[in-house]
C-alpha cells in the first residue's frame, strides 16, 4: 500500500482532507484514529503532526506527505517538493517593538525568539549576523515583553496579533509558505498509484482556478467573442435552432470572470452562464 501523511489538526488538516476527498479518496477520520485505509485505492493515510511529516518522508516511513513549506525547511530533512497546493499560505517575518527603526541586518548579536530556529539561523547566516536563537513553541509575541528576546521571527497573516503586542514587522518576508506535497525522491511518481494520486490532485487544483462559461453568440460576431474565450485547445461551438446563432462553451480563468461577462455581453453574447469545475485534465 502507498502511505501518505496528512496533518493531524488545524486548517492544514481540514483543507488537506477536503482536497483528497475531492480527488476521490476515502481519507476522512470517524474519530481520532491515526490511520485510515482506502482499500479501494490501496492507500493508507497517516494523521501526523505537521512539523514531523518531513521527517517521516525523509526516513521512508511514508511515501508522500502534506505539510507547510516552512515546517519542511525547518525540519532540516532532505525532501522533494512535488506540488504546491495553494492553501495555507503565509509569510514569515522578523518583528520588533513598534518604536524601533531598524532592519533585519541590524539584529546582529541580538536574541531572536521563534518556533522556526532553522529558518532564522539560515537567514541570519546569509546576512553575516551572529544571533542567539531562542526556540519557543508558541506565544512568540510575548517573549520581548518578558525580556526573553529582542526580536521575534514568526508566521504573519493579518499582522493584527503583532500590532496588539506592540510589535511591527521589519524588512521583506524571510519566506513565503504554503501547503506542499512532498516525497523522499523526485521520481516518486514512477509508482502508478502515486502517479494517479498526483494527477488527480493536480486536476482538482487546476479546476479551482477555472470555470466553464457558456453563452449564445450571433454567428456574425463569433470571432470577436471567441477572442475572449479561446478555451484550452479551442471553444466548443454548437448550432442553435435560431438561425444565425450558435452556442459557445469554453474553459476560462476564474479570476476576473465578472469583467469577462461584461465584455461578452457588450460584444453581443446573450444567455451567459458560468459553472464551477470540480476536476479536470488538461
Amino acid at each position: 500500500m502507498v502511505k501518505i501523511a496528512i496533518p493531524n489538526k488545524g486548517s492544514l488538516s481540514e483543507k488537506s482532507v477536503q482536497l483528497i476527498k475531492e480527488a476521490g479518496y476515502a481519507c476522512k477520520r470517524r474519530s481520532r484514529e491515526l490511520v485510515v485505509r482506502d482499500t479501494t485505492h490501496q492507500i493508507e493515510f497517516y494523521y501526523l503532526r505537521p512539523r514531523d511529516i518531513a521527517t517521516y518522508v525523509h526516513d521512508g516511513i511514508v511515501d508522500l506527505g502534506i505539510t507547510g513549506r516552512d515546517l519542511a525547511i525547518d525540519s532540516k530533512r532532505e525532501y522533494h517538493e512535488l506540488l504546491p497546493l495553494h492553501f495555507g499560505k503565509s509569510r514569515f517575518y522578523y518583528a520588533v517593538p513598534a518604536h524601533l527603526d531598524i532592519t533585519p541586518d541590524d539584529l546582529d548579536n541580538k536574541r531572536i525568539a521563534t518556533s522556526y530556529p532553522t529558518l532564522v539561523e539560515q537567514d541570519m547566516a546569509k546576512r553575516g549576523n551572529t544571533v542567539q536563537v531562542v526556540p519557543l513553541s508558541g506565544a512568540i509575541e510575548i517573549s520581548i515583553q518578558l525580556d526573553v528576546a529582542d526580536a521575534i521571527a514568526d508566521v504573519v497573516e493579518s499582522g493584527q496579533t503583532l500590532k496588539e503586542a506592540g510589535l511591527k514587522t521589519i524588512g521583506d518576508p524571510i519566506m513565503h509558505s504554503e501547503a506542499i506535497l512532498i516525497s523522499k525522491a523526485s521520481h516518486a511518481d514512477k509508482d502508478s498509484d502515486i502517479a494517479t494520486f498526483m494527477t488527480r490532485i493536480e486536476g482538482i487544483l487546476r479546476a479551482r482556478s477555472y470555470v466553464l462559461v457558456e453563452y449564445d453568440a450571433p454567428r456574425a460576431k463569433l470571432d470577436t467573442l471567441t477572442e475572449l474565450t479561446p478555451g484550452v485547445e479551442a471553444p466548443t461551438i454548437s448550432p442553435l435552432t435560431e438561425d444565425g446563432w450558435v452556442a459557445v462553451k469554453s474553459m476560462v480563468k476564474k479570476k476576473g470572470i465578472n469583467i469577462l461577462i461584461d465584455q461578452l455581453y457588450d460584444r453581443g453574447a446573450r444567455g451567459i452562464f458560468v459553472s464551477e469545475i470540480k476536476t479536470c485534465r488538461i
